[in-house]
């Protein structure tokens, strides 16, 4: 993007450019619009691709989409059963957690799109709409989201906790866990809870933005040398950032798609404990 001077941007101003969020509000009460929308529009998306392949499916031989979706199903199945084993909790577990994958793999995916392709197009209307010329897409690299997926993660434990072994139940085990049931032992046994619990829960979501952050990162720098080497031998710069993104996008399909699976997988194993007794 063209620095406020109209002169070419530096490389340090043209990453600082691309990650600032389109926002709205000011302090604690900021909301990152980029990232909303696209997580909101990813999130339908993945829910009418499922619908429509459920919809369409068949008894006899599969087409490509049907047996790639039953593959997914039956491979999230398996996972859930292993790890929890209330048949009834499984129930909303097993498509929670292929909802999960899903959206997550969606949104990781969206770091394999040109690094200036949507940032442009938003550059053009931008200044015609009255905002702000900054445009992130890829939900997943912001903190604000993936905190937001792994403290819903962290209600539904506690959902669980409180309907498996009711409130009672839960209570005592928070008072007499890891340590003992002993009433002098209660305070280092909450505490000690509490503990697990936030840091399962900042945990989960830091591993994904900071994967993720990672990845959007490399793909500026990489657009920065392969554009500026592109443009130097007389290729266009769009051109010159999809064929030096080539490369290293292959690579990434397995980084999006590995971290999909391990928030996946992380769910699973959380709303599992929630169903164990210490």
């Amino acid at each position: 993007m063209a620095a406020e001077t109209g002169n070419a941007p530096t490389a340090g101003e043209y990453i600082i450019h691309h990650l600032h969020h389109l926002q709205a509000g000011s302090g604690f009460w900021t909301i990152n619009l980029d990232s909303l929308f696209y997580s909101i529009v990813l999130g339908v998306l993945g829910c009418w691709f499922l619908r429509g392949v459920a919809k369409r499916m068949s008894s006899g031989v599969p087409g490509r989409t049907q047996a790639a979706v039953e593959f997914l199903v039956e491979m999230v199945d398996s996972q859930a059963k292993a790890i929890v084993h209330n048949a009834e909790s499984r129930k909303m577990v097993a498509p929670l957690a292929l909802t999960v994958f899903i959206w997550i793999f969606l949104m990781n995916a969206m770091d394999l799109l040109p690094v200036d392709l949507l940032p442009t197009i938003w550059h053009s209307a931008g200044p015609a709409v009255g905002m702000k010329d900054y445009m992130r897409v890829v939900p997943t690299a912001d903190l604000s989201i993936t905190m937001a997926l792994s403290v819903t993660v962290l209600l539904i434990c506690i959902y669980y906790n409180i309907k498996i072994k009711g409130a009672g139940g839960w209570l005592h085990e928070l008072l007499s866990a890891p340590f003992g049931a002993k009433w002098y032992l209660a305070p280092f046994n909450l505490g000690m809870q509490l503990i697990e619990f936030v840091a399962k829960t900042v945990s989960h979501g830091m591993r994904l933005f900071g994967n993720m952050y990672a990845g959007e990162l490399i793909f500026m720098l990489i657009a920065l040398m392969g554009g500026a080497w592109f443009t130097a031998v007389g290729i266009p710069l769009a051109i010159g950032h999809i064929i030096a993104g080539t490369a290293w996008a292959i690579f990434h399909i397995l980084i999006i798609t590995l971290q999909a699976f391990v928030f996946m997988m992380l769910t699973l194993v959380y709303v599992g404990q929630a169903h164990d007794a210490h």
